[in-house]
């Protein structure tokens, strides 16, 4: 899977390992992940506003997308990543569902 990162400000390499880590955990529910598209916005320009983090999975078919926004860029991006785990989980029950 190819992760891509867009972000609005520098990001330490310590966030750049969280992000990818998160999103490449994404595999194990779901295999067929070709893509993952990442951004990382700060609201209005002041981080104290905090963070919004975007992804957008590309998988065969509708690709999915969740955003969540927090102070903490690790904080949003694991919101994000449990939010789409689910939206996996429900793609794989409707996929299933219709091979029956």
């Amino acid at each position: 899977m190819q992760v891509i990162i867009n972000k609005s400000s520098e990001l330490s390499e310590a966030t750049i390992a969280v992000i990818n880590e998160k999103v490449n955990k994404l595999e194990t529910y779901y295999d067929r992940i070709e893509r993952a598209e990442v951004f990382v916005k700060e609201d209005d320009g002041s981080a104290a506003n905090g963070h919004t983090v975007e992804i957008r999975l590309a998988i065969p078919g509708n690709d999915l997308f969740a955003t969540h926004t927090d102070e903490s860029i690790e904080r949003a991006t694991a919101e994000v990543a449990e939010a789409l785990r689910r939206q996996i989980k429900k793609h794989k029950e409707k996929n299933a569902s219709h091979q029956n």
